[in-house]
């Protein structure tokens, strides 16, 4: 199926939109909301706007995609800046945060038993997100699935620690069997100096990880801002 591209000049709010929308169709279908957040500057304002929205938050099962490894009250952390943005305010009714502070390999055990268990208790053989927001690196990169990565390989697990050379460091992330595990995943990019990377990707056979982004039974959106 090839993915949808949606260009908007009121970026922030179709996209807030969108995710309200979707989480009242999964809660209408199924009884409950299952979203995976993306961290970085260009969701804050995504989530503050869906703070103001009137949402049955209850209903809602947060993962995140991908998490640096620091504590959770790090600027760098996803988990704070999600929280300051709008999980705070709002309470879901689930948030299942990645431990950043602890031995990279350590949390991304932990979570991927959390994402086990939480496919079990939907009866999946995966676990299957409505929806998974996912951002671009200028490298082509997503969660923190970089190129030359060895998490690129993984087909088994749902969340590895992936060692990222350029940083020196690991990074927790998704697999790929996880994300196209979704019902639908979104690019959220407000950023007009990426135009040439997207265009890579979405053309193909470009050997950048954001390719490889092809769910087995969902869609692909991609909200593409104007900003910068």
């Amino acid at each position: 199926m090839k993915p949808e591209i949606i260009r908007t000049h009121s970026f922030v709010s179709e996209v807030a939109r969108f995710i309200k929308d979707s989480a009242s169709e999964a809660i209408d279908a199924r009884g409950s909301f299952r979203i995976a957040l993306s961290g970085g500057n260009t969701p804050r304002p995504i989530y503050q706007a869906l703070a103001l929205e009137d949402i049955d938050w209850r209903k809602w099962i947060v993962t995140f995609g991908d998490e640096r490894c620091v504590a959770p009250d790090d600027n760098q952390s996803n988990y704070r800046m999600a929280s300051e943005s709008f999980l705070l305010v709002t309470s879901p009714g689930e948030v299942l945060r990645m431990m950043g502070e602890i031995d990279p390999e350590e949390a991304a055990e932990e979570y991927d038993t959390a994402i086990q268990h939480l496919g079990k208790r939907f009866g999946e053989q995966r676990y299957r997100h409505d929806l998974i927001l996912l951002g671009l690196g200028e490298d082509g990169h997503t969660a923190s699935l970089f190129p030359e990565t060895a998490a690129l390989e993984e087909t088994q697990k749902n969340v590895v620690a992936n060692f990222v050379p350029k940083f020196n460091a690991h990074r927790l992330t998704f697999t790929f069997p996880l994300i196209n595990a979704a019902r639908c995943v979104a690019f959220v990019i407000n950023d007009k100096t990426k135009q040439p990377v997207i265009d890579r990707v979405l053309a193909g056979n470009s050997g950048l990880p954001s390719e490889r982004v092809k769910p087995v039974d969902g869609e692909v959106l991609w909200f593409l801002g104007h900003s910068k």
